[in-house]
């Protein structure tokens, strides 16, 4: 099915999850059809650039916000900079989705705006990024730990933890020879990541099969399922017995945000085989954009720059966008502009590279910026001299 319908198509955008886009990618290569995709361009797909190449098809990835409209943004100083004769020092960049500060009144400070399990597996993962010349690898289950408070917008209570392997956009970006620092990070409101590390502690973030969560088990409600985990064999415990229990595993100031996400009621679980799976759908359920409210989408590059007169600049980047009450959200336009964009200047013929390719050329990032401003995503800069 997935063939016949790649078939009668000119260009196919996938906003699958992440893992699927190969396998869509393998249909488009065989039909001879353009491929656009807002994910992060995988080892599966780079594998495929030669094939792509040679059929005369353009595999675009990374063209949605993040990754996306921050490789454009970054892309277009860059460039300026290094044609001045300037050289980037530094590049500091944190990206988010976000529900509106009225609308982030929970234990997470935060509703999905896309994939829940992506949002949670991506607390789980390694990271590594470029500090002052030397590369700092973070180990999976670490990154919480690492969170940061940013107040660049002084009237958002903002916090930032790193984003997967940043080191490979040095070269990428051709400054691989000039900064002593690349860190692309991911930016949260304050709390969420201590309220994550309760998760993690208690067990429930654990991606691996628990047999409690055997989709052909017994019935369990989440206050049986923390009993589990925690090892209280008698899950009619008392309420405050329990919640001294969840104190003793994950700290007494979190366990406020444990019960107020209502994992300790005797809610029903959704059997899906793992915790992580589990959590997962459950706070798809409990924490999302409801009708009349709005997200956010906040996006933040710190450039340091050297001029060849020796003057040292910082340049600030900020893309600061809400959703539509009851329209588009702002993840939805953030993400969804460019890959459209991208889209038609594929059919169009803009865009001539071939293979599987990113959104890093100036006859590719240009016209998108261009074309997002005149859709209302505009980014504001600000400069000072250090």
């Amino acid at each position: 099915m997935l063939q016949d319908l790649i078939g009668a198509a000119d260009l196919v955008v996938s906003l699958l999850p992440s893992p699927l886009h190969y396998l869509v990618a393998e249909a488009c290569i065989n039909a001879g059809v353009h491929l656009v995709t807002a994910s992060y361009c995988t080892d599966e797909l780079k594998d495929m650039h030669d094939r792509a190449a040679e059929k005369g098809i353009t595999i675009l990835n990374e063209v949605g916000l993040d990754p996306g409209i921050d490789h454009l943004l970054a892309m277009e100083c860059f460039d300026e900079v290094h044609q001045a004769g300037g050289k980037v020092e530094s590049f500091i960049s944190f990206c988010g989705g976000l529900p509106a500060p009225e609308c982030s009144d929970n234990a997470l400070r935060y509703k999905f705006s896309w994939n829940p399990r992506g949002v949670l597996l991506n607390t789980l993962g390694t990271a590594a990024y470029i500090q002052n010349g030397q590369i700092v690898q973070i180990a999976g289950g670490q990154l919480m730990r690492e969170t940061r408070s940013l107040d660049f917008l002084p009237g958002f209570a903002l916090e930032g933890f790193p984003n997967r392997d940043s080191t490979k956009y040095a070269k990428l970006y051709g400054i691989e020879n000039e900064s002593h620092t690349v860190l692309r990070g991911t930016l949260r409101f304050q709390g969420f990541a201590d309220t994550i590390q309760g998760l993690l502690l208690l067990g429930l973030m654990d991606p691996n099969p628990h047999p409690a969560l055997h989709p052909k088990g017994p019935e369990i409600t989440w206050r049986q399922l923390v009993c589990t985990l925690l090892g209280v064999v008698d899950p009619s415990i008392f309420y405050e017995n329990l919640k001294t229990r969840v104190a003793a595993c994950v700290g007494t100031e979190r366990v406020s945000a444990i019960e107020s996400l209502g994992l300790l009621e005797e809610d029903p679980v959704l059997k899906l085989g793992t915790p992580l799976d589990s959590l997962s759908h459950f706070l798809s359920r409990k924490l999302f954009i409801e009708n009349g409210e709005r997200d956010l989408v906040v996006l933040r590059h710190e450039v340091a720059i050297l001029w060849p007169d020796g003057k040292r600049e910082l340049r600030a980047i900020n893309l600061v966008e809400y959703g539509e009450i009851d329209g588009h959200s702002a993840m939805a336009k953030a993400v969804g502009f460019p890959a459209a964009i991208a889209s038609k200047m594929i059919l169009d013929g803009e865009i001539q590279q071939k293979g599987c390719i990113l959104p890093l050329t100036p006859d590719i990032y240009r016209p998108i910026l261009s074309r997002l401003r005149s859709e209302g995503l505009r980014a504001k800069e600000q400069s000072c001299w250090v």
